[in-house]
């Protein structure tokens, strides 16, 4: 089976990516980082995330949204907002699936959203006082949900 990936479209806070470096090498997906970063990848706190794992996670940097959306299958994109309804396990998810995140201050952007409304997915929360989950939980909740469909 093809490895997973996780997109961070423009990622803000170096902890976040260095624990989401930490998930995608314990489980074998490939990491995508989308520019501009909020850091440098040098950043001793995202090494510090991701500990001495960063070596062992294969990471593909883009220099926009737009490469990374020229280079990749469209029809296999699942982007996670929490600017809709739709929970996350309605999605079908098969090996070689982007898992897409947007930024952890604006999430991801609208005309995205709005032309990719059909692949489009939330994870539901009941308390409207929180407006949002910890970027690299939300990774890994969508993330095992996948793995968990193709019984890993």
């Amino acid at each position: 089976m093809p490895p997973f990936n996780i997109v961070l479209v423009e990622p803000e806070i170096p902890p976040n990516t260095g624990s989401v470096a930490r998930l995608c090498g314990a489980t074998d997906t490939t990491l995508h980082l989308v520019r501009p970063l909020g850091f440098s990848t040098d950043d001793r706190y995202l090494k510090r995330a991701g500990l001495d794992y960063w070596p062992y996670v294969n990471i593909i940097y883009w220099d926009n949204l737009a490469a990374f959306m020229a280079a990749n299958p469209i029809e296999r994109l699942f982007f996670l907002s929490k600017k809709t309804d739709k929970p996350y396990t309605e999605a079908r998810f098969r090996g070689g699936d982007f898992l897409v995140f947007g930024k952890e201050t604006k999430g991801l952007p609208t005309d995205i959203l709005e032309r990719y409304a059909r692949q489009c997915y939330t994870i539901p929360m009941t308390n409207p006082h929180i407006r949002s989950l910890n970027l690299a939980m939300s990774a890994g909740i969508v993330l095992y949900e996948a793995l968990r469909q193709q019984g890993l």
